[in-house]
């Protein structure tokens, strides 16, 4: 169903705490619609899967993970793709609600430049996953492991990732209905967790410590 009044990030908020998400069909569309797939993908924050080589990746540590510091290059690089659905007013909604301190970006920097990363909301102690971009082979994977083990140690319980690829689902993500998945979002809901907080541990040695799916 298409907008047909002023989208606010108040808006937004509501929406995904009924379970829907807003989206377009490219940057030109001005149009914004909700979305609320039959199957929705999550990833189960106990069941990310670090392959071997990931791993041997993330043991190098050519790389530091950082926490909000680039929101909007976040947001810039998961839209510089050929198709993208964020918009200008998908772009400057997501600005809005970074902040109010409701949407938020885990970041890979390689060199000293932005490598790759991902953005989401937060609500209660869902962490609703919007996008993600890698200019450097292999950010995207290491931004996603980081962002689990992140999610977990903040005590985030839900960890919802809209729809499913094949490469989410090679790190574990699963559709489940969208019965199930309200339920999950309900239980979510009825408490609060702090994504930005200080003495998280960003050590690659205690992502893969911590991480039971590595194989």
């Amino acid at each position: 169903m298409k907008d047909e009044f002023t989208l606010t990030p108040q808006i937004l908020l509501s929406g995904y705490a009924q379970g829907i998400f807003p989206m377009s069909e490219s940057r030109d569309d001005p149009d914004v619609f909700w979305v609320d797939p039959r199957e929705r993908g999550i990833f189960p924050l106990d069941q990310f899967h670090i392959s071997r080589s990931l791993a041997r990746t993330i043991r190098r540590g050519a790389y530091e993970i950082r926490i909000n510091s680039a929101f909007e290059a976040v947001l810039r690089g998961c839209a510089d793709r050929e198709e993208t659905w964020i918009n200008p007013t998908i772009h400057a909604l997501y600005m809005a609600l970074h902040r109010m301190g409701r949407a938020h970006s885990l970041e890979v920097w390689m060199d000293g430049k932005l490598a790759g990363g991902v953005y989401g909301v937060t609500l209660g102690r869902a962490f609703f996953g919007e996008s993600m971009f890698s200019y450097r082979r292999d950010a995207s994977k290491i931004a996603l492991a980081y962002l689990v083990d992140h999610l977990v140690q903040t005590g985030f319980t839900l960890f919802d990732t809209q729809f499913i690829t094949p490469h989410l689902a090679s790190l574990g993500a699963i559709e489940i209905p969208r019965a199930d998945y309200q339920q999950l979002l309900g239980e979510a809901l009825r408490e609060g967790a702090f994504f930005d907080v200080e003495g998280v541990d960003h050590s690659a040695a205690g992502v893969l410590q911590r991480n039971a799916q590595t194989s």
